[in-house]
């Protein structure tokens, strides 16, 4: 055979140049991020609910990794793309998270990224919490808000793994973490008492789920505690500005905003819509508007700010922290 066959490189098949061409357009992808981000204040952190979702190929992922894989190391993908700068850990409020896993996260992070956990339902849940679709007895939960709970199935595995890349926890209280025949009062008391006994070396954020919650009241149990308010976008909560005027994003030392759901719409309606989350399907340009102008608000007065999305926002988390990156990097510009 001729030596002059090894000078050429055997033709590309069409699997090659598909792939060739997937990594390409990533590529593209992240430079268009990366100049966005490089306009963007060091304070501001956008980011994602979880990502293990192999719809994001092409946005956030190279082509062929499996739901497997991403588990293993989606995190230092996800890593990599310059607006994706935190993350939502969800699976903390189902379950404690491995203190194995904990440390293989944090060898995939970066320094500097932090995550934002979720604390167990097993602490924030009135009712003792189930999941899967299994049927629960709407029995009292006795780990309700408790302290000791919280440290062992998080902040001691936390502080033990990963406390470098930890950010604030979020302490979500579903709706029915206020018995309906209580006031909002009565309840405000008991978290008064449980944020008492938080330790210090963590922040700690607040989601209320429950509108009849947001008081002045509430307000004023926040500034006591030197706590943030999150603000949600949720199926049955004011949006994020009519939260704002109750609790001024100027207050609280940090700000964190999580965009889940459009008030309305539920989970199991939107997950079967929007599946497999790769494209925008319902954009929501108030929505939208309002996190910039609440994210600016925090900016000025030096708050750091952490924006959490979840695919079922509008069909596609990445593409909607694309979206609002490049709207605040245009905002803050103009001086809008």
């Amino acid at each position: 055979m001729s030596d002059q066959l090894f000078l050429f490189e055997p033709p590309e098949d069409d699997a090659a140049r598909e792939r060739r061409q997937a990594l390409e357009a990533l590529d593209a992808r992240r430079a268009r991020a990366a100049a966005v981000a490089a306009s963007l204040p060091a304070g501001v952190h956008f980011g994602t609910s979880s990502w293990t979702f192999p719809g994001w190929a092409g946005l956030v992922y190279p082509p062929g990794l499996t739901g497997a894989a991403l588990s293993r190391e989606g995190l230092r993908h996800y890593a990599r793309h310059p607006l994706l700068t935190t993350v939502g850990v969800d699976r903390s409020y189902y379950a404690p998270v491995p203190i194995d896993d904990l440390r293989q996260y944090a060898d995939q992070l970066p320094d500097g990224f932090r995550c934002c956990f979720k604390a167990p339902a097993a602490v924030t849940s009135r009712l003792t919490p189930t999941f899967g679709g299994a049927r629960g007895t709407a029995a009292p939960n006795p780990a309700f808000l408790s302290t000791e709970r919280l440290i062992t199935d998080l902040l001691e595995p936390l502080a033990a793994a990963f406390l470098p890349h930890t950010g604030p926890i979020v302490l979500e209280f579903p709706p029915g973490a206020r018995d309906q025949a209580q006031p909002p009062a009565a309840f405000l008391e008991a978290l008064d008492r449980f944020l008492e006994t938080l330790p210090r070396d963590f922040q700690f954020a607040i989601e209320i789920r429950d509108k009849a919650l947001l008081t002045p009241a509430y307000r004023a149990l926040l500034a006591r505690h030197g706590l943030a308010h999150t603000y949600n976008y949720w199926s049955a909560m004011p949006m994020p500005l009519a939260q704002a005027a109750v609790v001024p994003p100027e207050e609280p030392p940090f700000t964190v905003v999580r965009l889940l759901l459009r008030p309305g719409t539920w989970y199991e309606d939107q997950r079967d819509r929007f599946t497999p989350f790769n494209r925008l399907v319902e954009p929501d340009e108030p929505m939208r508007d309002e996190v910039v102008r609440l994210t600016a608000r925090a900016l000025a007065k030096g708050r750091k700010v952490y924006v959490l999305v979840n695919n079922k926002a509008e069909g596609s988390s990445p593409l909607t922290v694309e979206a609002l990156a490049a709207r605040l990097a245009g905002a803050l510009a103009s001086g809008a």
